[in-house]
């Protein structure tokens, strides 16, 4: 049986991550991560090390993320992300940088249907093998291999009508 504050210390930043990487908006990683390791610690006697333990993780992220998403549609607040804490030993210019690139990437990702941005962010992003992506969605591996393919032909299409926005707003703003 898992020890959940072992699994926490060890993967919090990892399960962190990948909400991000999977859409959870920022006001909310506090609390979708704490669901996950509520779910983990439910789920603890289920996992039987068949799968990567970061795998498991991933699969709860995601579903804890779909679920958001559907009680999402019922909210009318729109709560707004809370700036960044200054982290010791980041000049303000790195740390504008690393915020504009996740914010760009949370963008591109953006524009990927959910399905494909799973299977992209757990490819791509984490590393995983796509018979583990397999394993976890539930589907065969073709789907897997498809699903990967049709996502990085619109992250690139993504990235380029970002590209596009941000080049019309700087032009925007220089004809001011």
């Amino acid at each position: 049986m898992l020890d959940v504050e072992r699994v926490y210390g060890e993967h919090a930043d990892f399960v962190w991550r990948s909400l991000q990487r999977l859409g959870a908006p920022e006001a909310e990683l506090e609390d979708l991560l704490q669901e996950v390791f509520v779910v983990v610690h439910r789920r603890r006697k289920s996992f039987d090390g068949r799968s990567k333990l970061t795998t498991w993780l991933f699969g709860i992220s995601l579903r804890v993320v779909r679920g958001h998403r559907r009680r999402a549609r019922f909210r009318r607040e729109r709560p707004t992300p809370a700036p960044p804490e200054a982290v010791e030993g980041r000049t303000p210019e790195r740390a504008m940088q690393a915020l504009q690139a996740r914010q760009k990437l949370t963008a591109v990702l953006d524009g990927i249907e959910p399905e494909r941005r799973a299977t992209f962010v757990m490819f791509e992003l984490e590393g995983l093998s796509t018979r583990a992506i397999a394993e976890l969605m539930g589907v065969p591996i073709g789907t897997v291999h498809s699903r990967l393919h049709l996502a990085r032909r619109d992250f690139a299409r993504a990235l380029v009508r970002f590209e596009q926005k941000c080049e019309r707003v700087a032009k925007a703003r220089r004809a001011r």
